[in-house]
């Protein structure tokens, strides 16, 4: 069966992380994604590890249900050829930075003249209606620009960026659904329009959700931040051998938590039946969590946590995640036959559609005109 996506065709002219990962996973949903590479083609196709040059492990994981098409669109036949294209797509998406994008003839109203009812979707590090437009931006600049950096000196340490490439993928994961909107609007309409993504107001959105806290009021009731999250008591906790993750979240987990422990007099405690009274003693609960954890093993609390229905889990490294019980149940890791790269590992999508399921037809392309190539796809039981 199709995706619901089937039928959908997208030019895709980004690099890096950002517009890839948005389009492999509208590629997953079903849409013919047709990725335009320069003559050296994507960036990310050189960071390793890799079995053959231009086929690095993160450009594999992020371009998958693609195919490339090496265009140098300096050249005068290579940008016709494009435009051509756009007269056949539905959506184009890039991450040129604006002024790249005009010198090259590759803007929106370029496109809409060729196509009034593309959709032309721009990722930008800063909305192009601000001062900071023309600067550049990588996801560890708007990590820091956005206040994802600064969180961990809210708690006691020094700023950090996240371990993972957090603001592209999230970026990624918003133009999605802007895309996914516009096309919606188009088929009710008819009409195509210019969406822009700008990377440094989609992180501070995502971050402000939760951390506005008291200046969510004018005049502020309070600071930002949101208690619970920014205790440095915070933290998995350490078991008599390892460590685990677990939250007590509710006054009835609380309360199940010391009975377990033995601590009765702890689960009597009413203001454990408080929300009010449960956030304002937050380090208080993380402090007696540490102190009753360390008890026991990691699996003899394994044991009785879940009977006790109390949010845990292991605080597992990618090697633990490839041998999970849970993702194998669901079939979520892949290996396939790459045309070019041998046996590869990879993950399905994770969105189930229960009509149209998403699927994987082709792992991440060479970079070369060619044909998205069949993968023999095995499931790892």
């Amino acid at each position: 069966m199709a995706g619901p996506l089937s039928g959908i065709r997208i030019l895709d002219l980004s690099t890096v992380i950002a517009g890839p990962y948005a389009t492999q996973v509208l590629g997953d949903m079903g849409a013919e994604i047709l990725k335009i590479e320069p003559p050296q083609g994507d960036i990310m196709r050189a960071p390793g590890p890799g079995r053959s040059a231009g086929m690095g492990a993160t450009f594999l994981n992020c371009n998958r249900n693609k195919r490339s098409i090496v265009l140098d669109l300096k050249q005068a036949q290579d940008h016709d050829a494009l435009m051509d294209m756009v007269g056949e797509a539905q959506v184009v998406v890039h991450n040129m930075r604006p002024a790249a994008a005009a010198r090259l003839g590759l803007t929106y109203d370029d496109m809409r003249a060729r196509n009034p009812s593309i959709i032309f979707c721009a990722i930008v590090g800063y909305g192009q209606q601000g001062v900071y437009r023309d600067r550049p931006a990588y996801d560890d600049v708007i990590q820091a620009a956005a206040g994802w950096a600064g969180m961990e000196q809210r708690m006691g340490g020094e700023p950090r960026y996240a371990p993972t490439i957090v603001a592209d993928k999230t970026t990624g994961l918003y133009v999605v659904a802007a895309v996914n909107a516009a096309l919606f609007h188009r088929a009710q309409t008819g009409q195509g329009q210019y969406v822009e993504v700008p990377m440094f107001e989609v992180m501070a959105s995502f971050l402000l959700v939760d951390q506005l806290g008291g200046r969510s009021f004018v005049p502020p009731e309070g600071p930002p931040g949101y208690s619970r999250l920014l205790s440095p008591h915070r933290r998995p906790h350490r078991t008599r051998d390892g460590y685990l993750s677990v939250l007590p979240y509710t006054g009835a987990h609380w309360k199940r938590f010391f009975e377990l422990a033995g601590r009765q007099d702890w689960a009597d405690d009413a203001r454990l039946d408080s929300n009010d009274q449960r956030a304002a003693m937050v380090d208080d609960l993380y402090t007696r969590l540490a102190q009753i954890l360390v008890s026991r093993s990691s699996a003899e609390w394994m044991e009785v946590l879940p009977q006790a229905d109390i949010p845990c889990s292991p605080v597992n490294s990618v090697d633990d995640l490839l041998q999970d019980e849970h993702l194998r149940s669901v079939e979520f890791f892949m290996e396939s036959d790459h045309p070019t790269e041998g046996r590869v590992l990879t993950t399905r999508p994770p969105v189930h559609f229960s009509s149209t399921p998403c699927g994987v037809q082709a792992l991440a392309p060479a970079l070369q005109v060619q044909k998205p190539e069949p993968s023999n796809v095995d499931f790892i039981p």
